[in-house]
């Protein structure tokens, strides 16, 4: 059976894995002339996701690349002094097991555990899809797939073609997202600093192997704002209309707006589709069910529909008529609780009251000071998202000929 991937960042080169350990062949096309480096920030693989990439063989590599970030200082705006916190216990709180790592260091680690079983195409992108599994590329001659799947982001190429315009399935929570990449002036190591205002939130922080550090933007808008996501001086305009005069280190933060040479601007969208599959075509990760860039553990949830849907597949033998709604059933809980974890997260990060900041802060700090279970108790008491993704449950899809113990 033949499976075309549409995406070669996280869902994409660990779905083709484990798609190409069930017999599966597999290509994998991506936009991009090589894979992507774009100074993308830290992101959070929680327990199921580690454990899948423990069973790929890379946690290793996961691990060695971990960023190390322990330490967050927390600035109130308005406050004199900031509140240092332990970061080990805040994720002790959420999860069993943990790594953060940067996007870009994860996207290459599950690249090249495919790379040497797997086709990439890279430079050319899907054009259209027949029902009979004809597609066809901008760039490349037709082909034929038994399976076409969208890998392949938030803004979806795969979803266009078959499902129709993004506008159509996106839910604006309330809020934007920014990264930009800036010299370490400041000599971050595992320090986390964040400065919290009132409906918005800045922070900076490096990895133990990077010489450059990321600066993150979220911030609250009542209404969707028009811009062209290709505008980047307008994206520029916008963030610092709404972070400058929160905090004169913020304000040199923004100074690198003009010198970065990687930057990241988007609202928080979710996305809110009854299916995920059509004919033989189905999406993965944030292509069918983005919980929100930043605040949902989108990462977690892409790792873990990968290897469900390949899973999926296997146990159909490839029917991809049963194997569709039986992944969409398997996943349905899993998207739900982390649209509820999105929802949850951006309140709190975000707070809309002097109040909230003041929450924020507070239950931050007891949470760090608290032992384990004490500091559990009060992540669950003080938030609905508090370990949902160690929560989740999946099904073992062992390879043919593997033993499922």
């Amino acid at each position: 059976m033949r499976i075309l991937i549409s995406g070669a960042s996280i869902a994409g080169p660990v779905l083709a894995y484990w798609l190409t350990r069930h017999g599966f062949s597999v290509t994998v096309v991506e936009r991009a002339p090589e894979l992507r480096r774009t100074g993308g920030h830290a992101v959070d693989l929680f327990r199921p996701a580690v454990d899948i990439s423990e069973k790929m063989g890379v946690l290793p590599d996961i691990e060695e690349r971990a960023t190390g970030t322990k330490w967050m200082t927390i600035h109130r705006e308005g406050a004199g002094r900031p509140v240092r916190v332990d970061l080990s216990k805040i994720f002790g709180a959420t999860s069993e097991r943990h790594v953060e790592i940067m996007r870009d260091d994860l996207s290459e680690i599950y690249h090249r555990s495919t790379r040497d079983d797997v086709e990439y195409l890279f430079g050319d992108s899907i054009t259209a899809i027949s029902p009979d599994g004809e597609v066809r590329f901008e760039h490349g001659p037709a082909r034929r797939f038994d399976a076409v799947i969208g890998a392949d982001g938030l803004h979806s190429n795969v979803r266009r073609l078959v499902f129709g315009d993004e506008s159509r399935y996106s839910s604006f929570i309330g809020a934007y997202l920014a990264v930009l990449t800036l010299p370490n002036a400041a000599d971050l190591d595992a320090e986390f600093v964040l400065h919290v205002g009132v409906g918005r939130t800045a922070g900076m922080y490096g990895a133990r192997h990077l010489d450059e550090a990321r600066a993150v933007f979220l911030f609250r808008s009542e209404r969707e704002i028009d811009y062209h996501h290709r505008d980047v001086p307008r994206q520029k305009e916008l963030l610092r209309g709404a972070f400058t005069g929160l905090h004169p280190e913020v304000d040199r933060w923004l100074d690198e707006l003009d010198r970065t040479p990687a930057f990241y601007f988007d609202s928080i969208t979710q996305l809110r589709l009854d299916n995920w599959s059509r004919g033989r075509v189905t999406l993965v990760g944030d292509a069918g069910y983005c919980p929100g860039p930043a605040v949902g553990g989108s990462t977690s949830l892409a790792v873990i529909g990968a290897y469900v849907l390949a899973g999926e597949l296997a146990r159909a033998g490839g029917d991809h008529e049963r194997a569709f709604p039986a992944y969409e059933r398997a996943m349905a809980d899993n998207v739900r609780g982390s649209r509820a974890v999105a929802l949850s997260a951006a309140k709190a990060l975000i707070p809309r009251s002097r109040l909230g900041v003041r929450g924020l802060v507070q239950v931050t700090r007891l949470v760090s000071a608290l032992p384990a279970g004490p500091s559990r108790a009060l992540l669950r008491l003080s938030t609905k998202s508090a370990r949902v993704y160690d929560s989740m449950t999946i099904d073992d899809y062992p390879p043919a000929g593997q033993d499922p113990a």
